[in-house]
Protein backbone atom coordinates (compact mmCIF):
# COMPACT_ATOMS: atom_id res chain seq x y z
CA UNK A 1 0.00 0.00 0.00
CA UNK A 2 1.21 3.51 -0.85
CA UNK A 3 1.38 5.23 2.56
CA UNK A 4 1.03 8.74 1.19
CA UNK A 5 -1.97 7.66 -0.88
CA UNK A 6 -3.60 6.10 2.17
CA UNK A 7 -3.14 9.32 4.18
CA UNK A 8 -4.48 11.41 1.30
CA UNK A 9 -7.52 9.09 1.00
CA UNK A 10 -8.14 9.40 4.75
CA UNK A 11 -8.08 13.21 4.54
CA UNK A 12 -10.25 13.28 1.42
CA UNK A 13 -12.91 10.98 2.84
CA UNK A 14 -13.11 12.54 6.30
CA UNK A 15 -15.87 15.11 6.73
CA UNK A 16 -14.20 16.36 9.92
CA UNK A 17 -10.65 17.20 10.87
CA UNK A 18 -8.55 14.22 11.95
CA UNK A 19 -5.44 13.60 14.02
CA UNK A 20 -2.38 11.54 13.19
CA UNK A 21 -3.53 8.97 15.74
CA UNK A 22 -6.99 8.81 14.05
CA UNK A 23 -5.31 7.99 10.75
CA UNK A 24 -2.95 5.47 12.39
CA UNK A 25 -5.82 3.71 14.14
CA UNK A 26 -7.86 3.35 10.95
CA UNK A 27 -5.06 2.57 8.46
CA UNK A 28 -2.65 0.59 10.63
CA UNK A 29 0.22 2.84 9.50
CA UNK A 30 2.84 3.99 12.02
CA UNK A 31 2.42 7.59 13.21
CA UNK A 32 5.92 8.65 12.06
CA UNK A 33 5.09 7.50 8.49
CA UNK A 34 1.81 9.41 8.64
CA UNK A 35 3.54 12.61 9.82
CA UNK A 36 6.06 12.28 6.98
CA UNK A 37 3.26 11.68 4.44
CA UNK A 38 1.33 14.72 5.75
CA UNK A 39 4.40 16.92 5.44
CA UNK A 40 5.01 15.71 1.87
CA UNK A 41 1.37 16.10 0.86
CA UNK A 42 1.12 19.62 2.27
CA UNK A 43 4.26 20.61 0.37
CA UNK A 44 3.04 19.01 -2.87
CA UNK A 45 -0.32 20.81 -2.72
CA UNK A 46 1.43 24.11 -1.96
CA UNK A 47 4.14 23.67 -4.62
CA UNK A 48 1.65 23.07 -7.41
CA UNK A 49 -0.59 25.88 -6.14
CA UNK A 50 -3.53 23.52 -5.92
CA UNK A 51 -7.01 24.88 -5.17
CA UNK A 52 -7.06 22.22 -2.43
CA UNK A 53 -4.89 22.42 0.66
CA UNK A 54 -4.21 20.34 3.71
CA UNK A 55 -4.75 22.62 6.68
CA UNK A 56 -3.22 21.97 10.07
CA UNK A 57 -5.46 23.22 12.86
CA UNK A 58 -3.80 22.61 16.20
CA UNK A 59 -2.80 18.94 16.07
CA UNK A 60 -5.52 18.04 13.56
CA UNK A 61 -5.60 18.02 9.76
CA UNK A 62 -8.27 18.71 7.19
CA UNK A 63 -8.35 18.75 3.41
CA UNK A 64 -10.11 21.90 2.27
CA UNK A 65 -10.47 24.42 -0.53
CA UNK A 66 -8.22 27.48 -0.46
CA UNK A 67 -10.16 30.65 0.28
CA UNK A 68 -9.35 32.28 -3.05
CA UNK A 69 -11.22 29.50 -4.90
CA UNK A 70 -14.43 29.53 -2.88
CA UNK A 71 -16.16 31.80 -5.40
CA UNK A 72 -16.20 28.91 -7.87
CA UNK A 73 -17.83 26.41 -5.55
CA UNK A 74 -21.25 28.07 -5.66
CA UNK A 75 -21.44 27.29 -9.35
CA UNK A 76 -21.13 23.56 -8.70
CA UNK A 77 -22.13 22.78 -5.12
CA UNK A 78 -25.22 23.62 -3.13
CA UNK A 79 -24.35 26.12 -0.41
CA UNK A 80 -24.81 25.05 3.19
CA UNK A 81 -25.64 28.64 4.11
CA UNK A 82 -27.54 31.32 2.25
CA UNK A 83 -25.90 34.66 1.51
CA UNK A 84 -28.01 36.22 4.24
CA UNK A 85 -26.90 33.63 6.78
CA UNK A 86 -23.28 34.25 5.79
CA UNK A 87 -23.73 38.00 6.32
CA UNK A 88 -25.33 37.37 9.71
CA UNK A 89 -22.52 34.98 10.64
CA UNK A 90 -19.81 37.43 9.55
CA UNK A 91 -21.50 40.23 11.52
CA UNK A 92 -21.53 38.03 14.63
CA UNK A 93 -17.92 36.94 14.08
CA UNK A 94 -16.62 40.47 13.54
CA UNK A 95 -18.53 42.10 16.42
CA UNK A 96 -18.53 39.26 18.96
CA UNK A 97 -19.68 39.01 21.58
CA UNK A 98 -22.84 40.64 20.24
CA UNK A 99 -26.35 40.69 21.63
CA UNK A 100 -29.03 39.23 19.37
CA UNK A 101 -31.17 42.30 20.07
CA UNK A 102 -28.37 44.55 18.72
CA UNK A 103 -27.92 42.29 15.70
CA UNK A 104 -31.66 42.62 15.02
CA UNK A 105 -31.20 46.40 14.65
CA UNK A 106 -28.74 45.94 11.78
CA UNK A 107 -29.91 42.67 10.17
CA UNK A 108 -33.66 42.94 10.73
CA UNK A 109 -36.21 40.20 11.42
CA UNK A 110 -34.26 37.54 9.51
CA UNK A 111 -31.83 37.62 12.46
CA UNK A 112 -33.90 35.17 14.47
CA UNK A 113 -34.09 32.50 11.74
CA UNK A 114 -30.42 32.96 10.83
CA UNK A 115 -29.23 32.72 14.43
CA UNK A 116 -31.38 29.64 15.04
CA UNK A 117 -29.91 27.93 11.96
CA UNK A 118 -26.33 28.98 12.80
CA UNK A 119 -26.69 27.60 16.34
CA UNK A 120 -28.12 24.35 14.93
CA UNK A 121 -25.13 24.11 12.57
CA UNK A 122 -22.76 24.62 15.51
CA UNK A 123 -21.23 27.80 14.04
CA UNK A 124 -22.57 30.12 16.75
CA UNK A 125 -23.16 29.77 20.47
CA UNK A 126 -25.71 31.80 22.38
CA UNK A 127 -26.00 32.32 26.10
CA UNK A 128 -28.83 34.09 27.87
CA UNK A 129 -28.21 37.74 28.68
CA UNK A 130 -31.38 39.20 30.12
CA UNK A 131 -34.16 38.86 27.56
CA UNK A 132 -31.79 38.19 24.65
CA UNK A 133 -28.82 36.03 23.69
CA UNK A 134 -25.16 36.96 23.69
CA UNK A 135 -23.73 35.46 20.50
CA UNK A 136 -20.19 34.27 19.75
CA UNK A 137 -18.65 32.01 17.13
CA UNK A 138 -17.58 28.49 18.01
CA UNK A 139 -14.50 26.35 17.43
CA UNK A 140 -16.40 24.73 14.56
CA UNK A 141 -16.67 28.15 12.88
CA UNK A 142 -12.89 28.64 13.00
CA UNK A 143 -12.25 25.12 11.76
CA UNK A 144 -14.83 25.36 8.96
CA UNK A 145 -13.21 28.48 7.54
CA UNK A 146 -9.64 27.34 8.26
CA UNK A 147 -8.86 30.34 10.47
CA UNK A 148 -6.56 28.35 12.75
CA UNK A 149 -7.54 30.21 15.90
CA UNK A 150 -10.58 30.85 18.04
CA UNK A 151 -9.24 34.13 19.46
CA UNK A 152 -11.60 36.99 18.67
CA UNK A 153 -8.74 39.25 17.52
CA UNK A 154 -7.48 36.57 15.10
CA UNK A 155 -10.98 36.02 13.70
CA UNK A 156 -11.40 39.78 13.18
CA UNK A 157 -8.02 40.00 11.37
CA UNK A 158 -9.00 37.03 9.18
CA UNK A 159 -12.32 38.68 8.23
CA UNK A 160 -10.53 41.93 7.39
CA UNK A 161 -8.00 40.07 5.21
CA UNK A 162 -10.84 38.30 3.37
CA UNK A 163 -12.62 41.61 2.76
CA UNK A 164 -9.42 43.04 1.23
CA UNK A 165 -9.24 40.06 -1.15
CA UNK A 166 -12.65 40.87 -2.65
CA UNK A 167 -12.51 42.62 -5.98
CA UNK A 168 -14.20 46.00 -6.50
CA UNK A 169 -17.08 44.37 -8.40
CA UNK A 170 -17.89 41.87 -5.65
CA UNK A 171 -20.40 42.41 -2.89
CA UNK A 172 -18.79 43.19 0.43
Amino acid sequence: MNEKGAVEAALFSSAEKITVSDIAERTGLPEDKIRHALKDLRKEYDDRESAVMIAKIGNEYRMMLRTEYTDFTGKFAKAEMTGGMMRTLSTIAYNQPVLQSELFKTRGPRTYDDVHSLIDMGMVAGKKSGQTLELTTTKKFSEYFGIGSTRISDIKKWIESQAKNLGPDQDQ
